[in-house]
């Protein structure tokens, strides 16, 4: 199952960033590594570059090829965000009801 393939059967779930995100538009990082985010929505990057007009943040860290990345919209802070990902910075946090 391909990173994009896990996101798009997660989405109403929970994710945890491992890393800080950089903010674009001069804000910089956000110094907030480990922040839960519930995903709304994920597209593979070329899909994204053809409906989305604008990405507000990225966890990707540089020189990613965009095969290895997937554009992610996730509900950071009460407002609904695009950010560029990738699999080595994410966690998929599963609900399990049965766990102690």
């Amino acid at each position: 199952m391909s990173f994009l393939d896990k996101l798009q059967a997660h989405k109403g779930g929970l994710i945890r960033l491992k890393t800080e995100l950089l903010w674009y538009g001069k804000r910089g990082w956000d110094n907030n590594p480990g922040r839960i985010c519930l995903i709304l929505d994920a597209v593979s990057a070329e899909i994204f570059r053809e409906r989305v007009m604008y990405v507000d943040a990225a966890a990707d860290g540089d020189g990613v090829s965009a095969g290895d990345k997937a554009a992610v919209h996730l509900l950071i802070d009460g407002s609904p965000k695009w950010i560029w990902a990738i699999e080595d910075v994410i966690d998929l946090l599963v609900n399990d009801p049965t766990a102690n």
